[in-house]
């Protein structure tokens, strides 16, 4: 069993998720329950940063003017049907050119019998090809983009951002550039959780054909201390390619940490929930802005 192999992991993220449940419910007043999960009227910045690796959906919020954010993980993916892939450093920095652009850059080297596609701050397109002789491929690619703010959470308007990166091969079977766009948009709610989610295309050319792949994904997080966060989160990607098209869902638990202000560690794990999703995933990297 999927859930039995890593069972361990399970226990304790549902467990910190379900801490998180408890304390807000012993917090809230009987009258006041359900409107705790209302969006709240007015957000304050709480001067903490807030990674795009957190979790597949990318942030809202931008880094601010003249400021720089390095992020990167590794990933470890149980695939189902190929070898085990291994996806680092997963780069990603970004730098606040006004308050409401942000440029980013980035980096990354797969190894394994199937591409990563359980992380978005990665970039491009996610193919998830299988080798079928049970082989190895080694693939790098570079990522370069920016990040625009499009709303500020107003009640029931969303705070929102649009981000537009591309990604370029280095090395591997791959060589087209690929493009995608993320829009994501979310609240933070009346009883501290914040609920983001997000949409983003990708679209590749090639000899082939041309391929295009959309992956919807929604996550919720929950404050556990002042430093500590957990989140639930599911995500999926739907390609339309010349060779096949796929569907994949997956369910990630995942906890983060604040060291300081600005400087985050985090580690998310997942499950596949069909038989072209991979069976397991995990990730775990940290964030730092100065």
């Amino acid at each position: 069993m999927i859930i039995h192999k890593h069972n361990w992991y399970s226990v304790i993220m549902l467990g910190l998720l379900a801490l998180g449940v408890a304390r807000h419910l012993q917090a809230a007043e009987p009258d006041g329950f359900l409107a705790s999960f209302l969006p709240a009227e007015e957000v304050e910045e709480s001067g903490e940063i807030e990674t795009d690796r957190d979790s597949f959906t990318p942030a809202t919020t931008l880094i601010a003017p003249s400021k720089i954010m390095i992020e990167a993980a590794w990933s470890f993916i149980d695939n189902r049907n190929a070898k085990e892939t291994h996806s680092l450093p997963e780069l990603l920095i970004r730098y606040g050119a006004t308050d409401w652009l942000e440029l980013r850059v980035g980096a990354n080297y797969e190894v394994g019998g199937e591409s990563a596609e359980v992380s978005s701050s990665k970039g491009g397109f996610d193919e998830g090809n299988v080798h079928q002789d049970g082989g190895i491929e080694k693939e790098a690619n570079v990522s370069y983009g920016l990040k625009l703010d499009i709303t500020d959470q107003r009640h029931w308007i969303p705070d929102s951002a649009l981000i537009i990166q591309a990604a370029t091969p280095i090395r591997g079977e791959a060589t087209a550039t690929t493009l995608a766009g993320y829009y994501t948009f979310g609240w933070v709610l009346q009883n501290g959780w914040l609920w983001d989610t997000s949409i983003r295309y990708a679209t590749r050319g090639g000899d082939g054909g041309s391929s295009e792949q959309w992956a919807p994904s929604t996550v919720i997080k929950i404050p556990l201390t002042e430093k500590t966060k957990a989140h639930l989160e599911y995500f999926g990607m739907f390609d339309n390619s010349p060779d096949a098209v796929t569907e994949k869902h997956y369910i990630s638990p995942g906890v983060h940490y604040l060291i300081t202000e600005n400087l985050e560690i985090g580690i998310r794990v997942g499950w596949g929930l069909n038989d072209q999703a991979a069976k397991f995933f995990s990730n775990i990297g940290f964030g730092w802005q100065f």
